[in-house]
């Protein structure tokens, strides 16, 4: 029986390893001959994206000389500049770059924590640990908190616990549960510590709090990321400890050892900065008016390169324009390429975009975002009406040798969701396999080498060839 199964298996895995030529079913809205020529259309597309160098030297040159890119820091300038550069050698027939505020935090430096706590033989054991602080975090100030240290394995314990906290630095045990199938769940639960911990704590009076870093990874780089504060409760400061460090401290508070923990951070705000996102297009042919958008966000973190977040999305979005217009493509729609600013730590250059689409009556007919690390394409995710879904799906077996093979229900990303809460736009956010993505998220080891050429290609590459569906056919 189990070998009729593995038969099966191989011949329907097979079958869909298939030449697209060999499927005959034609998509919606296409005959079995533009369903042949689309065919050959997406392997000469995957010919040129597949051979060409200028996503991965692009990505390069972005992590090696421009690097960390926070809003308001001198990288998101020079991002900026990149950016625009990069657009114009791609071959746009437009670049221009769209001012908006963005918020302008800096870390103000190293981040230090250590704990000290009294051994078995009465000996005192200071221990350091590898902190950063978290995104849009309050700092301590230059000299430091020193405080007990209070163990809450989840925001129950914190209710149980809310008379222990008080005056104290709040330790979240919170675990990235990897017995979800989707990383992405397991980032939304660990990551509700990191954006609504402060506050929740803040309300029973803790100092500081700190957090297990929102990852599954197994080594001990802290991973920053935003946090955000109820307006009713004190803001204090926040931190993520790196997963080794993090399992010591916890694994002695759990033995009922009492721990005094030092933190300082000079993190704070200044004024807003002007920023931008850069845009480059492609003037359709037949109806101009009418916009496919394609984009990532520019800004990073500021302890890595931000090669996965977002770098890897920039440069495909790019390559989009570029194969379109190295292939001689003519789009009947104008398809853009916008590189987003502040998607990080408040959203301001996607906010400013779908405003500014709005305050002048623009068509926006499809929005595409990649914002999930440049790994191996296996999908994407759409938010749209379901029968324009049904309507895509078809297109699936030309989609299947080169790698992606669903078309789900839902998704998206930051950056375009403005399009569709204030015009209705629907928008679609490339799935590729995440198993790694949280190893490098907002991490120091998010740097260009922790990024596959081939991998980034097919993404790319898919990306192009579903914005050339959509520009034939439509929704």
């Amino acid at each position: 029986m189990k070998l009729i199964v593995v038969m099966v298996s191989m011949i329907g895995l097979q079958s869909a390893l298939l030449p697209v030529q060999a499927q005959t079913a034609a998509p919606a809205g296409s005959t079995a001959g533009a369903f042949q020529a689309d065919s050959v259309f997406f392997r000469k597309m995957a010919d040129n994206v597949l051979s060409s160098p200028a996503a991965y030297e692009n990505l390069r040159v972005l992590c090696k000389t421009v690097g960390p890119r926070l809003a308001g820091s001198p990288g998101m300038y020079k991002s900026e500049a990149w950016g625009e550069k990069a657009m114009k050698e791609a071959g746009s027939d437009k670049v221009w770059l769209q001012e908006c505020m963005v918020p302008h935090w800096e870390r103000g430096g190293t981040d230090e924590a250590w704990y000290s706590y009294k051994d078995e033989k009465g000996k005192t054991q200071k221990i350091k640990l590898d902190v950063l602080a978290l995104g849009n975090s309050m700092g301590t100030g230059s000299s430091g908190v020193t405080k007990k240290a209070v163990l809450v394995n989840d925001f129950d314990d914190l209710e149980a616990k809310k008379d222990q906290v008080k005056d104290a630095i709040v330790i979240f045990n919170n675990h990235f549960n990897p017995r979800n199938l989707s990383v992405g769940q397991s980032y939304g639960e660990s990551g509700s510590y990191r954006r609504s911990g402060p506050s929740r704590a803040a309300k029973y009076g803790a100092a500081a709090i700190m957090i297990r870093s929102v990852t599954a990874a197994q080594d001990n780089h802290p991973h920053t990321g935003a946090t955000s504060y109820d307006t009713a409760y004190p803001k204090i400061p926040a931190a993520a400890i790196g997963l080794k460090d993090a399992d010591k401290l916890i694994s002695l508070l759990k033995s009922g050892a009492q721990v005094s923990l030092y933190y300082k951070s000079n993190a704070k705000f200044y004024p807003d900065a002007k920023g931008h996102n850069v845009i480059g297009e492609l003037t359709g042919t037949e109806f101009p008016e009418k916009i496919i958008t394609v984009g990532g966000h520019l800004d990073s973190w500021d302890p890595a390169e931000g090669a996965h977040d977002d770098g890897t999305g920039c440069v495909q979005s790019i390559e989009v324009l570029r194969a379109l217009k190295a292939m001689g493509y003519k789009p009947r729609h104008t398809i853009r390429a916008v590189l987003f600013a502040n998607e990080e730590n408040g959203l301001r250059g996607g906010n400013k975009y779908a405003q500014e689409a709005k305050a002048k009556n623009e068509q926006h007919v499809f929005a595409l975002e990649s914002d999930a690390g440049g790994f191996t394409p296996r999908g994407f995710g759409f938010t749209l009406d379901k029968q324009k879904l049904e309507n895509i799906r078809q297109w699936l077996p030309l989609f299947v040798p080169y790698g992606v093979y669903q078309f789900s229900n839902g998704g998206g990303g930051a950056d375009i969701g403005p399009l569709n809460r204030l015009m209705g736009t629907p928008v679609a956010g490339l799935s590729p396999d995440g198993s790694r993505y949280f190893d490098l998220h907002h991490a120091p080891n998010d740097v260009f080498e922790n990024v596959n050429k081939r991998e980034l290609d097919m993404g790319a590459l898919n990306m192009a060839l579903l914005i050339y569906m959509i520009d034939k056919y439509g929704l």
